[in-house]
């Protein structure tokens, strides 16, 4: 049984179409949200058409701004922005671009999400880069006391890394 996650898609304030990747801590390659940024950031200047613009920390943005709110459980939260542009047929494209992908640290997990790209070649690679975060296998389990582990059953909800609705 091949527990991969799937990028799924939802539409996010029904007109957004945003791809979301949820990870359990224990079922990242990476310890932290600088692990996976570096992980995307090289990611981005590995790839033949994509161009790394910058990093943004949303967290110490909405954190430094008087009116500024942040939901409880969120540790962390930062952008990758870069550009795929690979044609610039008219000034109306430029509204589609730059891309970017989001990663939240919510304590246990990980949030890692990215609107839809127009072009596939975008979304395919995004897609790809998003979902190297989950260590393959995933780790093992500690025995329950049953001589068998969540891994060897093939984990269970919690732990699984798994695609989610926003």
């Amino acid at each position: 049984m091949d527990n991969a996650p799937e990028m799924k898609q939802t539409l996010l304030q029904e007109k957004y179409p945003v791809y979301t990747l949820e990870v359990d801590k224990i079922e990242c390659r990476f310890a932290d949200i600088d692990a996976i940024m570096g992980h995307l950031r090289d990611c981005v200047e590995g790839h033949k058409v994509a161009r790394m613009i910058g990093e943004f920390d949303h967290f110490a943005h909405t954190r430094a701004l008087p009116e500024g709110e942040i939901a409880g459980n969120i540790r962390a939260a930062k952008h990758i922005v870069f550009c795929f542009g690979t044609h610039l047929p008219n000034p109306h494209v430029m509204a589609v671009r730059p891309r970017s992908i989001g990663v939240a640290d919510m304590g246990d997990r990980f949030v890692i999400s990215f609107l839809e790209a127009p072009m596939p070649l975008a979304n395919n690679a995004m897609e790809t880069w998003v979902k190297a975060v989950v260590a393959h296998p995933p780790p093992l389990q500690p025995d329950l006391g049953r001589g068998d582990t969540l891994a060897a059953k093939g984990g269970r909800a919690g732990l699984a890394a798994r695609a989610n609705l926003l």
